[in-house]
C-alpha cells in the first residue's frame, strides 16, 4: 500500500497522445511528514502515521502527541501495510508513485443540504398535467391498517452529501515533480481544497 494526504486543486482538461480531449482532477501533493510509526510487535499490526499542514496554534496536550523537531500537524491519516521504508521525521512526496498507474481517491463530498426525492434519489416526478397536485413529492411512503407504518430504508427526504466517498481506479494521466501536482483522469469527490487520501489502487495494479 502506498498513500498520501493531498489536496484537490480543480478540475481541468488535457489531451493525450491520440489528440482526445481527457477531463482531468489536478490534485496538490506537498511532503507528508512522518509522525510515527506502529509495528506488529507493539500494535498488532504495520502501519506509518502521516501529516500535513501545520497548526497555527495548537494546544499543548495536542503538540505533546508529535516527536520533537516536528511541528503539530492538522491533518495526520494512519496507512497499514506502507510499502517504502520509512524513518520517523522523514518527508515523502510525489516520487511515492513512481510506477503506479491507478490511484483510489477518498475524500467528504459536498454537502447539498436538505433536499427532496427528485435529487436526493433520482424520483421521476409525476405527471406535469394541471390538476395533478403531484410533480415533486415522494408519493406513498407507507401502508394502511397493517403494518400501519413507515419501513425502514424507506427513501425519503433528508440531508444530502457531506458523506465519505472512495473513488476506485482513477488513471494518473501526469505527474508533475516541479509543482507538486499529479493529474488523474475523472473527477473527485469534495470541493476546491479539500483534504483528499490517495492511495495506490487496490482492485487494479496494471
Amino acid at each position: 500500500m502506498k498513500g498520501l494526504i493531498a489536496k484537490k486543486v480543480g478540475m481541468t482538461q488535457v489531451f493525450d497522445e491520440n489528440g482526445s480531449l481527457v477531463p482531468v482532477t489536478v490534485i496538490r501533493v506537498d511532503p507528508n511528514v512522518v509522525i510515527a510509526k506502529k509495528t506488529k510487535e507493539d500494535f498488532g499490526y504495520d502501519a506509518v502515521v502521516l501529516g500535513l499542514d501545520d497548526v497555527k496554534k495548537p494546544t499543548k496536550p495536542y503538540a505533546g502527541q508529535f516527536p520533537e523537531k516536528i511541528s503539530p500537524k492538522k491533518n495526520l491519516k494512519e496507512f497499514r501495510d506502507f510499502e517504502n521504508d520509512v524513518a520517523v521525521g522523514d518527508e515523502v512526496g510525489l516520487e511515492l508513485f513512481e510506477g503506479v498507474r491507478y490511484l483510489d481517491v477518498t475524500a467528504t463530498s459536498k454537502g447539498k443540504g436538505f433536499q427532496g426525492v427528485m435529487k436526493r434519489w433520482g424520483f421521476h416526478g409525476g405527471r406535469k398535467t394541471h390538476g395533478s397536485k403531484f410533480h415533486r413529492a415522494a408519493g406513498s411512503t407507507g401502508q394502511c391498517t397493517s403494518p400501519g407504518r413507515s419501513f425502514k430504508n424507506t427513501k425519503m427526504p433528508g440531508r444530502m452529501g457531506r458523506e465519505r466517498i472512495t473513488v476506485q481506479n482513477l488513471k494518473i494521466v501526469k505527474i508533475d515533480p516541479e509543482m507538486k501536482v499529479l493529474m488523474v483522469r475523472g473527477s473527485v469527490p469534495g470541493n476546491k481544497d479539500c483534504t483528499l487520501i490517495v492511495k495506490s489502487a487496490v482492485k487494479k495494479e496494471f
